[in-house]
C-alpha cells in the first residue's frame, strides 16, 4: 500500500510525524474535517486557507446524490470540492450501521471511490455496535477481514487502502483485528465503530478498545480514530497513539448553536463573553454572534479554529515532552474524560515502551501523576544503582556516619543518588508539598531497590510525620526517625 509514515517526535505513545499519501504529505497528528457536499458551512477552500491538509467525505453520499454523483465522476473530488490536499472517502459503513443494509457492495464502493479520485479508500467494513454480543462481533470482524482481502485483490497492491480495525467492545477481538490487518501489510489503520462510545461518554471503554487495537497493530502503522470530533479528547487519544481524526462536529455543533472550547461546549445563547482569540470571536460579542443571520457559519468557523488550534497545541506538547500534563489538564474538564485518563494510566507499563527517555519537566498534578510512565521507568532503573552493604535513604537529605551510601528520597520516584539529582525526571520535576500518594509511590521505589539489591541492608531516615506510612509500606526495611 503506497503510504509512508515517518515519526519525527514522540511523547507517551503520541507521535508528530509525516504521512505520505502518494506525492502529498500530511503532518500528524492531523484533523480531517468531514465535508458533506449538501451542507458546507465552511468550504474546503477556506479550510485549506486555515492550514487543513486533508479532509474526508462520504463516498456513499456522492453515490446516492442526484446533484453531485455525475459531477464527481466527471470532474473528480478535488475539482468538485476545490481542494488540492489529500481527500479520503468513507465507504458508507456508517450508513450501514445506522440504517441497515445499503444498496452497494464492497466492490461497488471501491470502484466508485477510485473513479471519483479518492486518495485514501475505505472498504465496506462492518462497524460493530457496542451493544453487540461476542459472537456477533466475532462474525462481523471476520466479514470485515474478508472484505479487506477482497479489496486488496480487487484494487491491487498500489492502491491506498485503509484497513478498519473492528471488534466491538471486546478487547481480544480488537487486538486480533489489529494483528490481522498488520499481518496483511496494511499501514493505514482506522479504529472504527467508536462513535457510540464517545457519544455516550464511555471513555474508559474507548481507552480499552484503542489500547487493545494498538497492541495488535504494527508500531509503524498510522492510526486514524474514526469520528473523534471534539477537541477536549484529542490529547487523550493522541497519548494512546492515534495520529488522525475526522470530525463533522464543527458543523453539527454549529447547527445546534453550540460553541466549542477545549474544556467542553456551550450554548451560544448562554455565553456573556467569547473566550477565544479567533477572528470570529474578536469581531463579535457573544450577543452579536448569537443573533447574527449567518450564526451557523460563524460558529462552524470558530469551532474549526478551536479544533485546529488544539491539534497544533498537541503537536507542540509532544515536541516539548509535556503531553502528560496536557492530557491531565484536558481530562479534568469532564468526569468521564477523567475516568478515561485514569484508565489510560493502567497501561503505563505498555506506554513506557514507546515513551521518550528525556523530557522538559515532570510536573506533578495530583495522584494520577504518580502512575505516569516516567515513575515506572525510574523504579525499573533503581536496579542499576551500585550500592554498598549499608544504605541510608534520607527523606530530608540528612546523612549519618556508618553507611556506605546515602540516597535522597524524592517522591513519587523514590531513592535518588546525589549524582542523579540534576537528571530527568527527578532533576526537572516540580511537586507541591508531599502527600500520602506520592510518598507511597516513592516507597515503591525503595521496595524496588531492596528487591534488586538483596545484599544491601536498606534503612529509611524519616520524620515522625511519615513514620507510620513508611513502616506500613516497607515492613521489611529498617526505619529510624529524625526529629531534629
Amino acid at each position: 500500500m503506497s503510504f509512508g509514515f515517518e515519526v519525527i517526535h514522540k511523547d507517551i505513545a503520541g507521535r508528530v510525524g509525516k504521512l505520505k499519501v502518494g506525492e502529498k504529505v500530511i503532518r500528524t497528528p492531523a484533523l480531517l474535517p468531514v465535508i458533506n457536499p449538501h451542507l458546507q458551512l465552511v468550504t474546503p477552500r477556506e479550510m485549506a486557507d486555515l492550514g487543513v491538509e486533508a479532509l474526508i467525505t462520504n463516498a456513499y453520499i456522492f453515490y446516492r446524490s442526484a446533484q453531485y454523483r455525475e459531477q464527481a465522476l466527471a470532474e473528480g473530488l478535488h475539482k468538485l470540492l476545490d481542494f488540492d490536499g489529500v481527500i479520503m472517502t468513507d465507504s458508507g459503513s456508517f450508513q450501514l450501521s445506522v440504517y441497515g443494509d445499503v444498496e452497494v457492495t464492497n466492490k461497488d464502493t471501491l470502484s466508485f471511490q477510485k473513479a471519483i479520485g479518492s486518495e485514501i479508500i475505505v472498504p465496506l467494513d462492518i462497524p460493530t455496535s457496542p451493544a453487540a454480543d461476542y459472537e456477533t462481533a466475532k462474525h462481523e470482524l471476520a466479514v470485515t477481514l474478508e472484505r479487506l482481502d477482497e479489496a486488496r485483490e480487487f484494487m491491487g497492491e498500489d492502491c491506498q487502502l485503509a484497513a478498519p480495525v473492528q471488534g466491538g467492545i471486546y478487547t481480544d477481538l480488537r487486538e486480533e483485528a489489529g494483528a490481522a490487518v498488520s499481518e496483511r501489510g496494511f499501514t493505514f489503520c482506522p479504529i472504527g465503530a467508536v462513535v457510540p462510545l464517545m457519544e455516550s461518554y464511555r471513555y474508559q471503554d474507548l481507552v480499552r478498545v484503542v489500547m487493545a487495537a494498538k497492541k495488535g497493530l504494527s508500531p509503524a502503522a498510522c492510526i486514524h480514530l474514526f469520528g473523534a470530533g471534539h477537541p477536549a479528547m484529542f490529547a487523550l487519544a493522541v497519548a494512546m497513539g492515534c495520529d488522525l481524526f475526522d470530525s463533522a462536529a464543527y458543523a453539527l455543533y454549529a447547527k445546534e448553536g453550540r460553541y466549542m472550547t477545549v474544556h467542553g461546549s456551550f450554548k451560544i445563547g448562554e455565553l456573556a463573553e467569547l473566550p477565544c482569540a479567533c477572528s470570529v470571536c474578536r469581531s463579535h460579542t457573544a450577543d452579536e454572534l448569537n443573533k447574527a443571520p449567518d450564526r451557523e457559519r460563524l460558529l462552524a468557523l470558530h469551532n474549526l479554529y478551536v479544533t485546529l488550534a488544539e491539534i497544533s497545541r498537541i503537536r507542540q506538547a509532544i515536541q516539548d515532552g509535556t503531553l502528560w500534563e496536557l492530557v491531565d489538564e484536558r481530562c479534568r474538564g469532564h468526569p468521564r474524560l477523567l475516568s478515561g485518563y485514569r484508565e489510560l494510566l493502567t497501561y503505563a507499563d505498555e506506554l513506557e515502551q514507546s515513551d521518550r527517555v528525556s523530557k522538559r519537566r515532570f510536573f506533578y498534578r495530583g495522584s494520577e501523576s504518580c502512575l505516569r510512565t516516567e515513575v515506572g521507568r525510574y523504579h525499573q532503573m533503581v536496579s542499576r544503582f551500585t550500592l554498598g552493604a549499608e544504605v541510608l535513604v534520607s527523606f530530608d537529605g540528612t546523612e549519618i556516619e556508618g553507611y556506605d551510601d546515602c540516597l535522597l528520597f524524592r517522591p513519587p520516584f523514590g531513592p535518588l543518588p546525589q549524582g542523579l539529582s540534576e537528571t530527568f525526571p527527578v532533576g526537572q520535576h516540580e511537586v507541591p508539598d508531599w502527600d500520602d500518594e506520592m510518598v507511597l509511590r516513592g516507597c515503591e521505589g525503595i521496595a524496588a531497590l531492596q528487591e534488586s539489591h538483596p545484599d544491601s541492608a536498606i534503612t529509611v531516615l524519616c520524620t515522625r510525620e511519615w513514620e507510620p506510612l513508611v513502616r506500613a509500606a516497607l515492613p521489611d526495611v529498617g526505619v529510624i526517625l529524625n526529629d531534629i
